[in-house]
């Protein structure tokens, strides 16, 4: 037996959102209904007594919480009179020993469904049927003895009894498995429309067919929030159900259906069923879920990241987008109020490099008005710039994404200064950072973006030989975007398995998206092989996969970057799809001097350097950080500035860690150790 999910949709208000009048109205019926039940008992042939009734419950708001159960459950009037009798023995103290004398045993102080088809009027045996709604809900407990089914203790469940008197509460076997949505947040106007379409959906559907509602989106508090709206337009609350929560167990899980379907009947809610959280291969969770889908009448939206199978229901599925750029706009300028106007553009910027949530932004500007307030009274000619800085780090801190399992969030600090090479190569390096910082003005102002939405994204390819300088000025763009820099290792993204690379890229880039982080692929040699003849599936898959990172990064909000060993390696026709390609040469002798020039931090102590000869070492800049790096622990050591000695040191360590030879050649002319 299953209830008509129109009784969902009846948008009374339920105990504890009625006014005071109620209650006290409620308390009357129930009593004089009560009375009524204990005349029965003393004169069990007598004339069904109803409870003198003058109450006007349409202006109350409401009918009598009795009247509300019988009508929400679908009980005959044997079943709300049987309903009663039992409330009565824990309400009316005069109901247990006139029981006992009914039933002629002063141990019987409860009701037996003997006794109810004794006494009550109307009565008919399939009232204490399984399937009926008294034991199907439990509106009744039945405690089986060793006698007769008949004569089995009967009491009323605690949850509907509190519910008679008007105490509203969650059922308590419920607690720790849902719990209420109590966020106040308003909808913004591209998600208004996904409301109606759910409250219309459900308001229209053909009794027995209430379709799941299924919202997919990379936000869950936005999904939380349309589901909530949708539940409020049709003057229900919302309760949230983790999937993690949810037994998988079929007899508790059916248990916890039952009871769920109980507490949305009465208390008026609607089921929010987050899949967030539980993994793609846990079947067992996956079956509950289904089941559970299949066997619910009452009003469920399924909530996730990807759409997943509704079992054999009609399902309504709609995604839940993030705000459009002019609604992220408006919530700035509704935050931030007058704090918005010193700012010259800047809202305008944040948009276009973080992509945040409407909480997300209200938490933003919530982070920095003291800032902002305290600039503002300060009114110094920097105040414009440090408000920009206080809402890009509070922006950047909430937009960074999780990418720990997948990726490595590199610290920067690395500047111009610290980075060597020759001038075509940095000029190209600063095109891509000007390419980043202009995205705003160039894709939404000056309207790019409005004539396509492909090649969006800026992507680069480094190359050149280890140690040339790729991450460090992957680290430099980063710092002088002020953006979070991650490194991916493609080694380890790419899977043995078919169609898990995929996987993984979508994860990363759907992580990554809001925060338009610089993400740094190393090693693109492990998916970027030369790969125009397919051999086998394995062959296929990799140019899908191939396909399916440069996709991403034409629409990546960020900066991505790729590096290489070797471009030779690469396909031309994937080198086509991205916007820059910078080589890093191995440095020249004039290069290497350069780079020993500028290799020790202003505070670390030297002597006699001569950055000519140290130049003869034929190494690129990352062995010769490790070369300088060393001899200053040597010369620390030693209670020294760095020499030429301790850089001798440390270059045949350096060499024999590469397995080469330090030749005379290279260190000709160097100090002699001592």
């Amino acid at each position: 037996m299953q209830m008509d999910h129109k009784m969902y949709l009846t948008s009374q208000p339920t105990a504890g959102s009625l006014p005071e009048e109620w209650y006290a109205a409620n308390q009357r019926y129930l009593s004089a209904a009560l009375g009524g039940m204990r005349a029965r008992l003393e004169e069990p042939r007598g004339a069904p007594a109803s409870p003198a009734d003058g109450e006007d419950w349409a202006a109350l708001g409401a009918p009598p919480a009795l009247q509300i159960v019988a009508e929400r459950f679908g009980l005959s009037s044997f079943e709300r009179d049987l309903l009663l009798l039992c409330a009565g023995v824990e309400l009316d103290s005069h109901f247990a020993g006139r029981l006992a004398e009914l039933q002629g045993d002063p141990q019987r102080v409860y009701p037996t469904f003997s006794l109810a088809l004794s006494i009550l009027p109307d009565p008919h045996w399939s009232a204490l049927a399984p399937s009926r709604p008294l034991r199907r809900w439990r509106l009744i407990d039945l405690f089986p003895g060793s006698g007769a089914l008949t004569q089995s203790p009967l009491r009323i469940d605690e949850r509907i009894l509190h519910f008679l008197v008007g105490v509203e509460h969650t059922d308590e076997r419920l607690a720790g498995i849902v719990h209420p949505y109590l966020s106040e947040a308003s909808l913004l106007p591209s998600q208004e429309h996904l409301a109606e379409r759910i409250a219309r959906a459900w308001t229209n559907a053909q009794a027995g067919h209430l379709p799941v509602v299924q919202l997919t989106g990379s936000d869950p508090a936005a999904r939380r929030q349309v589901a909530a709206a949708a539940c409020a337009r049709l003057g229900l609350g919302m309760q949230i159900l983790p999937t993690l929560a949810l037994p998988t167990e079929p007899r508790e899980l059916e248990a916890l259906l039952r009871l769920w379907e109980r507490e949305a009947a009465l208390s008026q809610w609607g089921l929010l069923l987050e899949l967030d959280g539980m993994e793609s291969n846990d079947a067992h969770r996956e079956g509950a879920v289904l089941r559970l889908l299949d066997s619910m009448n009452s009003l469920v939206i399924v909530s996730g990241r990807e759409r997943r199978p509704t079992a054999h229901r009609a399902a309504l599925n709609l995604e839940v987008l993030r705000p459009t750029a002019a609604e992220q706009q408006a919530v700035w300028q509704a935050a931030l109020g007058l704090l918005a106007a010193p700012l010259n553009g800047q809202i305008e910027r944040l948009v276009a490099q973080f992509n945040l949530s409407g909480e997300s932004i209200l938490n933003a500007s919530a982070q920095v008005r003291d800032v902002l307030d305290e600039a503002l009274q300060a009114a110094t000619p920097d105040t414009p710039r440090g408000l920009e800085w206080a809402l890009w780090e509070a922006s950047r801190s909430l937009a960074r994404p999780r990418l720990d399992d997948l990726s490595q969030r590199i610290e920067t600090s690395a500047s111009w200064g610290d980075l060597v090479l020759p001038e075509a190569q940095l000029r190209l390096l600063r095109e891509i950072g000007i390419s980043v910082r202009q995205r705003a003005t160039v894709y939404e102002r000056w309207g790019f973006a409005h004539k396509s939405h492909r090649g969006l994204g800026i992507s680069a390819l480094f190359s050149g030989g280890s140690g040339t300088g790729k991450t460090l000025a992957a680290e430099i763009l980063a710092n002088e975007l002020h953006l979070d820099l991650y490194r991916i290792d493609l080694s380890q993204v790419v899977s043995k398995y078919i169609g898990e690379t995929e996987k993984n890229l979508r994860k990363l880039f759907d992580a990554a998206e809001d925060g338009g982080a610089v993400l740094l692929f190393d090693e693109a040699d492990a998916l970027f092989g030369k790969r125009s003849e397919v051999k086998d599936s394995h062959d296929r898959y990799a140019n899908i996969e191939v396909s399916y990172l440069l996709q991403r990064m034409e629409a990546y909000r960020g900066l991505a970057i790729l590096t290489t060993n070797m471009r030779s390696a690469l396909d031309t026709a994937f080198l086509r799809r991205i916007r820059f390609i910078v080589h890093f040469p191995f440095p020249d002798a004039a290069l290497r001097a350069e780079i020993w020039r500028r290799i020790f931090p202003p505070d670390t102590p030297t002597q006699d350097l001569d950055a000519e000869r140290l130049a003869q070492l034929n190494l690129a800049g990352g062995n010769i950080y490790n070369i300088a790096l060393q001899a200053a622990f040597l010369a620390a050591e030693a209670d020294e500035p760095v020499r030429m000695v301790h850089l001798r040191r440390a270059a045949q360590t350096e060499y024999t860690k590469l397995d080469k030879t330090l030749g005379e050649a290279e260190i000709r002319g160097w100090e002699q150790p001592g």
